[in-house]
C-alpha cells in the first residue's frame, strides 16, 4: 500500500532545558566578560563558584581601600590585578546555582569600587570617574534591557567594549604609571561612543523593522477576500 510520505517531525524542546539555556546566557551577558575571559574560560575546567569568588573580590578591594593601602605607585595594580585573578575563574560556571543571579550586580559593584577607589587614589577628576561609571553603567541597563525582551545585542559588542576585566587592567596599569588621566579620557570616549552609536543605531533599526511589520499586517487586514484570493492564486501559479 503506498501512503503519503510524512514530514520528519521536529523535536520539541524540553521547556525546563530552554529556560535554563535562556537564563544562563542572560546572566553571561550582565557579567559583559570581555575577550580575556572568553581566551582563558575555555582552558581553566569547571572554575570557581561565581558568587563566593566575586563576593571575595569585592571584600579585597573594600579592605585595601579602608586600610589605606591604595597609594600611587604599583600598589595601585594590586586591586585590579586580585579582581580579575578572583572573578575571571568563575567565568566558565553555568550560573544555574540559587544565589548566581547575584553574580551580575556583584561583579558590576566591584568594578565601579575599583574604578572609584583607583581613581581616587590617583587624583584623577571626580566627574571623569563619573562620567565612565555611567556609560559603563548605561550598557549594562542596554543589555538587561534587550535580553529581558530576547533582543540579543551582538557578541562583538562586548568584544569590543573589552568587558570589565580588560577594563580594569587598563585602569589600573594607567594609575600605577601615573598616566591614568589620559587612560581615562580615552577609555572613557572610546566606550561612550561604541556603546551609544551601537545602542542608538540597533533601536533605529529594531523601530524601522517594527513598524515595517505592522504597515504590512495593516494593509493585509485592510485588503480585501478579492484582493487576498487573487494574491494567493498569483503566488501558487507563480510557484
Amino acid at each position: 500500500m503506498i501512503t503519503q510520505p510524512q514530514a520528519a517531525a521536529t523535536p520539541t524542546p524540553d521547556p525546563d532545558e530552554e529556560r535554563r539555556r535562556i537564563q544562563t546566557a542572560r546572566l553571561l551577558a550582565y557579567r559583559d566578560d570581555g575577550l580575556l575571559v572568553h581566551a582563558v574560560a575555555g582552558k581553566i575546567g569547571k572554575g570557581l563558584p561565581p558568587v563566593p569568588s566575586t563576593l571575595a573580590a569585592l571584600l579585597v578591594v573594600i579592605a585595601l581601600g579602608v586600610a589605606g593601602l591604595l597609594k600611587p605607585g604599583p600598589m595601585l595594580f594590586v586591586a585590579p590585578l586580585v579582581v580579575v585573578l578572583l572573578v575571571l575563574p568563575t567565568a566558565p560556571r553555568d550560573h544555574l546555582g540559587r544565589f548566581d543571579w547575584l553574580t551580575p550586580p556583584l561583579l558590576r559593584g566591584t568594578e565601579f569600587l575599583t574604578v572609584i577607589l583607583v581613581g581616587l587614589a590617583a587624583d584623577a577628576p571626580k566627574w571623569l570617574l563619573f562620567v565612565l561609571v555611567y556609560v559603563v553603567g548605561y550598557h549594562t541597563y542596554d543589555t538587561v534591557y534587550r535580553t529581558r525582551q530576547s533582543i540579543w545585542p551582538p557578541a562583538w559588542v562586548f568584544h569590543a567594549g573589552l568587558g570589565w576585566e580588560v577594563r580594569l587592567l587598563i585602569i589600573g596599569a594607567g594609575a600605577a604609571l601615573n598616566i591614568l588621566l589620559p587612560v581615562l579620557a580615552v577609555l572613557t570616549a572610546y566606550l561612550f561612543v561604541l556603546f551609544a552609536v551601537e545602542s542608538v543605531t540597533s533601536w533605529v533599526r529594531l523601530d524601522k523593522a517594527s513598524a515595517q511589520a505592522g504597515a504590512d499586517a495593516e494593509q493585509d487586514l485592510e485588503a480585501s477576500p478579492e484582493e487576498a484570493q487573487e494574491a494567493a492564486t498569483g503566488e501558487a501559479d507563480k510557484g
